[in-house]
């Protein structure tokens, strides 16, 4: 027992220090390395060239756009809107969380047109910062990002690992739709699965879960699914 205590401590240890969804600068140092004629905010478009790879912090994710010129980002997010209406001037408004949240669990997105500011959302911007990371693809002219992006504007599919944001980015600047946010998550998750204790705990689990709501093919299938699951990818 002490032994899946400890199992179930390092795995979500793991998951909140792996941080999966933080992109940084990082020196050969080690130290975090900070570009300021390369950071912009979303009240200086000035700073910033048309084709250029935009990407800022949310809660748990970076978000990405192409910067198109004369204040204007194209980005690919979540949006419920265009499948509830064909009024483009209720779908053109800035996107809620709500919209967004229900554009994800319907897998339904756009790649839309907004201000730097919109954008941003209060957040400072990091200009390019990708470029490095894609030293072994051959990076498109700005103009022909540009152009890939306005070409894409307009309803999309959306999937939270498999096409999201940083694919279109991506995409759009160096011809290889990647996401280092989608390969860091799945690298975690490959660890904690590969753990032989996960199966174990998983037992655990779910003959309380049984317990708690009697032996049911409702309850019985879906705990050995996941427990055969969790043995063989292991």
């Amino acid at each position: 027992m002490f032994d899946l205590l400890t199992c179930l401590v390092e795995t979500l240890s793991l998951l909140y220090n792996y941080k999966l969804f933080e992109l940084k600068w990082i020196d050969g140092d080690g130290k975090d390395r900070v570009r300021k004629e390369r950071t912009a905010h979303g009240n200086a478009p000035w700073s910033i060239r048309r084709g250029d790879l935009l990407e800022v912090p949310r809660t748990f994710l970076t978000h990405f756009g192409i910067y198109l010129g004369e204040n204007k980002v194209a980005h690919l997010i979540p949006d419920i809107m265009p499948v509830l209406t064909k009024d483009m001037s209720a779908i053109r408004r800035v996107i809620t969380n709500k919209r967004l949240v229900l554009g994800c669990l319907c897998k339904c997105a756009t790649v839309r047109v907004d201000t730097v500011d919109d954008f941003a959302y209060g957040s400072k911007i990091l200009v390019n910062h990708m470029d490095e990371r894609f030293e072994s693809h051959q990076l498109l002219t700005n103009e022909e990002v540009a152009n890939r992006a306005e070409r894409l504007i307009g309803s999309f599919p959306y999937s939270l690992l498999w096409n999201n944001c940083e694919h279109f980015a991506t995409y759009c600047r160096y011809g290889s739709a990647k996401s280092q946010q989608t390969e860091k998550f799945c690298e975690c998750l490959k660890s904690v699965i590969r753990d032989r204790r996960i199966v174990s705990l998983s037992v655990l689990l779910g003959g309380i879960y049984i317990l708690c709501f009697g032996v049911a093919p409702s309850t019985t299938l879906p705990t050995i699914l996941v427990i055969f699951t969790l043995w063989m990818a292991g």
